[in-house]
């Protein structure tokens, strides 16, 4: 199906909730879930999210959604998640991604790393403008939601230095999306620092809040945290 066919198909005001439920969990949603999550009956909801499956704005598979195996665990029911492939729509056509890869494998070959970072380093400086640097994670996630990093927070880990029978987490703002997938796909060194140096740009420096590197598989190679989160 053509990009614009698929995207077509967001149109519908339902198909679109379903598909904006199932892309914000960042998992496998089952149809019983989705068709709740976008206020819809089970039937509906299986009728569009196949639609969408069919055209590749999702994909689908099955599982036991009971964690249980083996006799009495049920029939493995069908779940949904976002498909990985991109779509996008230029009228004309243009072909934006070869130009951007062919930049960036001649920035990678004249070891332009650092000027790179400059650049995108003064870039998030000039979107943020004459606004404060950021003020909290709340507002953090509001600004990378807007530039389409799709946010959302985490709890990890536990503080060393904390005595034995204390539990100390913080929390992170991970990122479901990196608008820069496709190139940072193929120069993912030189893409993922000019990323963290745009967002260090667009938060500002000594401010409340702080990017840096943490890639994980299928997330943006940056998380968002408190400046005091690691302080002790």
């Amino acid at each position: 199906m053509k990009d614009i066919d698929a995207i077509a198909l967001l149109q519908d005001s339902v198909r679109r909730r379903l598909y904006e439920y199932v892309v914000a969990q960042g998992r496998e949603v089952g149809r019983n879930e989705a068709a709740e999550g976008a206020g819809v009956t089970r039937t509906l909801a299986a009728h569009h999210l196949d639609k969408l499956a069919e055209a590749g704005l999702l994909e689908s598979g099955s599982r036991r959604l009971t964690g249980r195996t083996g006799p009495g665990a049920g029939r493995p029911a069908k779940v949904y998640t976002r498909a990985a492939g991109e779509r996008s729509v230029s009228l004309p056509g243009r072909d934006y991604r070869t130009a951007a890869e062919l930049l960036a494998e001649a920035a990678e070959e004249a070891g332009l790393d650092a000027v790179l970072d400059a650049a995108a380093r003064r870039r998030g400086e000039a979107l943020r403008g004459s606004a404060e640097p950021c003020g909290g994670l709340e507002e953090a996630m509001a600004i990378l939601a807007a530039r389409g990093y799709e946010p959302f927070l985490e709890a990890v880990g536990g503080d060393a230095e904390a005595p034995a029978d204390v539990t100390v987490t913080a929390t992170v703002v991970r990122m479901g999306n990196c608008p820069f997938h496709a190139v940072a796909e193929a120069f993912p060194p030189l893409v993922c620092g000019m990323n963290l140096a745009l967002l260090e740009g667009l938060f500002g420096v000594g401010g409340p809040v702080r990017a840096r590197m943490d890639a994980r598989p299928g997330e943006c190679c940056v998380v968002v945290e408190s400046s005091k989160s690691n302080e002790h």
